[in-house]
């Protein structure tokens, strides 16, 4: 088991897929994915870029290569590799061509005590979701109207 990650204390980890249009990553993710992890909110656990071409073919960057590694070095403490080629083939399955997506895997961080009391209460969670942002905003503009 990679140094860091244990069983026993990894708080709730998450998976996002984000799409940017066109083949060029700006590295203005980076800042705001560099500050969650520096005030303890989340623990990159994984960060890779996949790329379509306009042929269809389909490329992975990791985080040590040279194009994106000078912006993203300090985002990641230690890489735990935990995205397979399966699953980022199914990423690339899912863009479209001249497009690339971020892929990232973090613990968050702010909730493994929560976690850790909850397990040895005996605790289980019966259901958890996101609630989508544009339903948030929905819900907000309904307040806002009464």
């Amino acid at each position: 088991m990679p140094t860091g990650l244990m069983t026993e204390t990894v708080g709730p980890v998450d998976v996002a897929v984000v799409a940017f249009e066109g083949n060029r990553f700006n590295g203005e993710v980076a800042p705001a994915l560099r500050q969650l992890q520096d005030s303890g909110t989340v623990r990159i656990l994984d960060l890779t870029f996949v790329r379509k071409e306009r042929d269809g073919s389909v490329s992975v960057v990791e985080l040590a290569d040279s194009d994106v590694a000078e912006v993203f070095h300090r985002v990641t403490g230690e890489e735990f590799d935990l995205l397979s080629d399966k699953d980022l083939e199914r990423v690339a399955e899912d863009l479209p061509p001249e497009s690339s997506a971020l892929v990232v895997v973090w613990e968050n961080t702010w909730a493994a005590r929560l976690t850790a009391a909850l397990r040895d209460s005996n605790g289980q969670l019966l259901f958890m979701e996101r609630v989508p942002r544009a339903d948030v905003v929905r819900a907000i503009a309904a307040l806002d109207e009464k």
